[in-house]
């Protein structure tokens, strides 16, 4: 069981996505959201949002945009 990409955020929107996932019991972790910060380009390096590839589905159930 490994990690799929759920979606791409701008950095707050994929916490926010990372704690609403985990609300429901759905570990979740942002990758990449430190390196927005790191050269000040928070705007333009989205964030990916992973789950566990047997969660994706509930966790696009979850949020239905995705």
């Amino acid at each position: 069981m490994g990690l799929v990409e759920l979606g791409r955020y701008d950095r707050n929107a994929a916490y926010i996505v990372v704690g609403r996932l985990e609300s429901e019991g759905i570990p979740a972790v942002a990758f990449d959201g430190g390196m927005s910060i790191g050269d000040g380009s928070a705007l333009l390096i989205p964030v990916r949002v992973m789950v566990h590839e047997d969660d994706l589905a509930t966790a696009r159930a979850i949020l239905p945009d995705n």
